[in-house]
């Protein structure tokens, strides 16, 4: 188990950062909201109602996931998943800027689209590149 190539590095690099944030939300909630740049309120001032933090901690608990998968698959030269995850990233890019732009999320979040459009665009380039050497 090794990384063999740049695509390798990029999904691995992707993994870990998921791994990591996820692992932020998981053990504080709070922080990921305020770096996405949604108002932060306090636990004991959240209606019962409020579902929040049950949402980030699900999400974090996600990302933790697909950081392993990422990492794993780079650690195993999983090409056929690096190849799946480009698309996937591209639309996750275009629906989070949409909710942007569409006012539904602030600003910051926007980086969320952001970090998934660089590495879309770093493992395909790296995915032609390697193709090309073929």
């Amino acid at each position: 188990m090794k990384i063999r190539d740049a695509s390798g590095w990029t999904i691995f690099i992707f993994g870990i950062l998921a791994f990591l944030l996820g692992l932020v939300g998981l053990i504080r909630p709070e922080i990921l909201l305020s770096i996405l740049g949604f108002e932060v309120v306090e636990r004991t001032q959240r209606a019962a109602s409020d579902y929040t933090i049950v949402f980030m901690t699900a999400s974090s608990m996600a990302s933790f996931n697909m950081g392993v998968y990422y990492m794993l698959a780079s650690l195993n030269d999983v090409k056929a998943f690096y190849r799946w995850t480009v698309p996937f990233r591209v639309v996750t890019f275009t629906v989070f800027t949409a909710i942007v732009i569409a006012g539904i999320a602030p600003a910051p979040f926007f980086g969320v689209g952001a970090w998934e459009l660089t590495g879309a665009i770093a493992t395909g380039i790296a995915l032609y590149k390697e193709n090309g050497k073929k």
